[in-house]
């Protein structure tokens, strides 16, 4: 921001100079001779940018083109398969249905399907009849006694301070018109996720919304929040894929007095959720916290999410659960490619296992121990499209969340500036300069269309592989590359185990 005010009052000086030159030539070459010769010599004199030392007032130019380089990069050299996080593809993909515009791609695939990471589905030359009402997940098993009709898709976990209030609004009153459920993150439950659509409130580890003035869990404060009527599940939040291990980071420029307020903390300040839980520490202590929100919540579905690490962890608790006869209603399961609006980034390039690995493992663990059917399983990394759905339901998933995917439905430009607080579209940014651009009458309506026409093309996969009802669907739809042959996901090896039927 300081470089951007910095070069903004130079190149204004020097627009004042060059319209001086044009009136009043001598005097104009006077001041700029005097300009440049004022910045060179200040650059030769500090004493923190060696490329200013070294190279006087010629040096500025690089460091405008690295404020820049982002956008250049986006728009002028990426390709429209190549882009990270999200390429082009897919954020035209998401435009385009939550825009309810033109929904085809012309003159065929982009990408390699000769490449090795390539998978595809299989489809019928004797397709079946399109489903015109998608079935909903029921969530919540025999100890649950409010049990909770799921969409297939749904908003993930974002916190109120890492998007705006307008955001965070405009998400609400998506899934209120499209019927499916928005997970508040763990930042707590604010005014602007009561908008009547349903809400999955998480609980991360620093417990805000519902913790003591020293940052453990306050049992009472739960115990009305949970009883609202909009929230229809908790989550107790482990770990998430872009950071497990680290909490959340919310900044203190983001922080301001109505988010303090909302969590319970100081406002102006940095905000750490510490790495664990307080209330377990370990695989029993997890579950009976488990049965103590539900207990609190009066019997709502209650479960967790988590990134996988260490596997004998996982299975602990499955055998924990066989133990104690408690178990969870759902299990959220996030891979190391999950988004964040701030993390280290050691942890989100090395940490965590990637999803498509942790949720079979999820998946086959817990049919090994014969509690999958009891058991939903809810995914939430990079599900952007209808194949995205396809592959999660086959692999064993029951129920898919999408966090970026929403944000881009917003109007998220991926502009990468999610833990600045200058977010230009509105979205990951508290700023009132930037949210009031984000007009929550429209938005609402883009979140709406994306959920219901990524189902609907959903159900066109669905149809194209024969299937009438998601029940059908298993590993074997499902193809990837092994050395030189295509196989399906239920005869690769380290695919292989229990299937989800």
């Amino acid at each position: 921001m300081k470089e951007a005010i910095k070069f903004t009052m130079i190149l204004s000086l020097i627009l004042a100079t060059l319209i001086g030159i044009a009136n009043w030539p001598l005097y104009g070459l006077i001041a700029l001779i005097a300009l440049i010769t004022s910045i060179g010599l200040y650059d030769i004199f500090q004493k923190k940018h060696t490329i200013l030392r070294n190279y006087p007032v010629f040096g500025h130019i690089r460091y405008l083109l690295e404020m820049i380089a982002p956008e250049l990069h986006q728009y002028f050299v990426e390709s429209d398969t190549d882009g990270k996080p999200i390429d082009k593809n897919h954020r035209t993909y998401i435009y385009e249905r939550a825009k309810a515009v033109t929904q085809t791609h012309p003159f065929g695939t982009e990408l390699d399907t000769s490449n090795k990471n390539y998978i595809w589905m299989h489809h019928s030359i004797y397709p079946a009849k399109k489903i015109t009402k998608l079935p909903r997940i029921i969530i919540g098993g025999k100890d649950c006694q409010k049990l909770y009709s799921a969409s297939l898709f749904n908003i993930s976990a974002m916190s109120f301070g890492s998007l705006s209030k307008n955001a965070i609004k405009a998400l609400n009153l998506g899934a209120k018109a499209g019927d499916f459920f928005h997970n508040t993150g763990e930042g707590g439950i604010s005014k602007y996720h009561l908008q009547g659509g349903n809400l999955v409130w998480e609980i991360g580890t620093g417990y805000f919304g519902c913790r003591t003035k020293d940052g453990n869990f306050d049992p009472a404060q739960f115990k009305e929040k949970a009883n609202w009527e909009q929230v229809k599940m908790i989550e107790i939040k482990l770990s998430q894929g872009a950071k497990p291990g680290h909490g959340g980071v919310l900044p203190a420029s983001k922080n301001n007095k109505e988010i303090a307020e909302i969590r319970g903390v100081e406002p102006h300040t940095t905000v750490l959720s510490p790495p664990g839980h307080s209330a377990f520490s370990n695989a029993k202590g997890l579950l009976q916290f488990v049965q103590q929100l539900r207990n609190l919540s009066g019997g709502k579905p209650i479960g967790f999410k988590l990134a996988i690490g260490s596997k004998n962890e996982f299975i602990e608790i499955c055998e924990t659960m066989l133990e104690t006869g408690i178990k969870p209603d759902f299990i959220t399961v996030d891979g190391a490619e999950g988004g964040t609006g701030a993390a280290p980034i050691d942890f989100s390039n090395y940490v965590g296992m990637p999803w498509e690995d942790a949720l079979i493992f999820v998946v086959d663990t817990l049919n090994s121990y014969k509690l999958k059917k009891e058991i939903k399983i809810i995914t939430a990394t990079k599900i952007f499209t209808a194949f995205d759905i396809f592959k999660a339901l086959c692999i064993g998933a029951d129920v898919c969340n999408s966090a970026r995917g929403m944000m881009l439905a917003l109007g998220c430009i991926q502009a990468l500036k999610c833990n600045t607080n200058e977010c230009p579209t509105g979205v990951a940014t508290n700023n009132p300069r930037f949210v009031r651009g984000l007009v929550v009458s429209e938005k609402w309506k883009r979140v709406r269309n994306y959920h219901k026409n990524i189902l609907e093309d959903f159900t066109e996969l669905l149809a194209a592989s024969a299937c009438n009802s998601i029940d059908q669907l298993n590993r074997s739809y499902i193809y990837k590359k092994v050395i030189n042959e295509w196989k399906s996901y239920d005869l690769i090896p380290e695919i292989t185990g229990y299937n989800k039927h």
